[in-house]
């Protein structure tokens, strides 16, 4: 039969162009930075029942009291353990070739299983799934890096991410874990939002002071978005930055450009995903891009179950389509046992 404008087209990006001599240049993908330190960070867990519980130690039980010689005392039973509960989650990404579309990359498919594929087509074939597999591995990491931040709302099936465990209204009700934060005040993560420009660096010692408190250690990590970052360079300009240069033609050269930006010795690492977020949800009352998050890795984990993390997966073929499928899919969760070891904050 006849080949399609479309198919022949696509035969010919493969087999006219230089993809066997020169990888494509990634023309879309932008740097996720929360989701690799999450993903860093990650721990094998197992979801008994489809459940991962943070046990959580929430109070002391006190009953401290005074006494004086014969003087009575009292005892009490304690309780201080709770679990938060966490469920798990799986995404998919596939792709497929029709016979046509393997044709016109010159890739014949013999279903009897005893033919030998020429040179030819074993190089075509690589250069094919090289790209496809390529593009389904940059397609999961964008949909599990703008996941991961989002507060699960966008669909149930997706994983509540740091929008939810780091809320940016801590204590409006909020349930993380099964937790209500409304009523449990320890189950309240650090937020300050709403900042005038002239006044970042004040709120992320508010903030940084906050998580120290309760958070049983300092934050590990900061990231924002370009807007936030922005206003902290600006404030941080009044502690002058500058580099020397010698030039290759004898005398010096001043570089005004800073290259990385740090809050109390942590580097304020933007995530351009911010901004790609931003882009998909249009207006919302806090930007994605005036955001920064103040994260304690030792109390947020991202937990793949075993075996189950990127797993490739090869379908059958339909019987009524001459079609071949090719998938990755994924389960995992995202728990969290200390929220008020976090902050988030936004400047106006």
């Amino acid at each position: 039969m006849p080949f399609s404008t479309a198919q022949i087209a696509a035969g010919a990006n493969y087999t006219l162009e230089s993809y066997a001599k020169n990888d494509p240049i990634d023309q879309i993908t932008v740097a996720h930075r929360t989701l690799d330190i999450l993903i860093q960070g990650k721990e094998e867990s197992i979801f008994g029942n489809g459940i991962f519980n943070e046990k959580l130690f929430v109070s002391n039980d006190s009953n401290y009291q005074n006494y004086s010689g014969a003087d009575q005392v009292t005892y009490n039973e304690r309780d201080p353990n709770r679990f938060a509960k966490f469920q798990y989650y799986s995404n998919h990404e596939g792709f497929w070739f029709d016979e046509d579309r393997l044709i016109a990359n010159g890739i014949s498919i013999d279903d009897e299983g005893v033919a030998v594929p020429s040179s030819t087509e074993k190089v075509q074939l690589v250069n094919l799934f090289k790209t496809s597999w390529q593009a389904l591995k940059q397609g999961t990491q964008e949909g599990l890096a703008l996941e991961v931040l989002q507060n699960g709302s966008q669909s149930a099936k997706a994983v509540p991410g740091l929008d939810h465990i780091i809320s940016t209204t801590p204590g409006t009700g909020d349930v993380v874990g099964g937790i209500n934060a409304s009523t449990s005040t320890y189950w309240r993560n650090n937020a300050s939002m709403a900042i005038p420009l002239n006044g970042v660096v004040a709120a992320m010692d508010a903030m940084w002071d906050a998580c120290m408190r309760y958070g049983g250690g300092l934050p590990t990590k900061i990231v924002c978005g370009q807007a936030f970052l922005n206003a902290y360079k600006a404030e941080a300009k009044i502690e002058v930055n500058r580099q020397i240069i010698v030039t290759p033609k004898g005398g010096t050269a001043l570089d005004p450009g800073v290259s990385t930006v740090y809050y109390k010795g942590l580097e304020v690492v933007w995530d351009p995903t911010f901004e790609l977020l931003d882009a998909k949800l249009g207006a919302i009352t806090y930007p994605w891009t005036k955001r920064c998050y103040f994260i304690n890795e030792n109390f947020l984990k991202f937990r793949p179950l075993p075996g189950q993390w990127m797993k490739k997966r090869k379908p059958e073929k339909l019987p009524d389509r001459y079609v071949t499928y090719y998938a990755q899919t994924s389960k995992y969760g995202l728990t969290a046992k200390k929220r008020n070891a976090h902050a988030v904050l936004s400047i106006a």
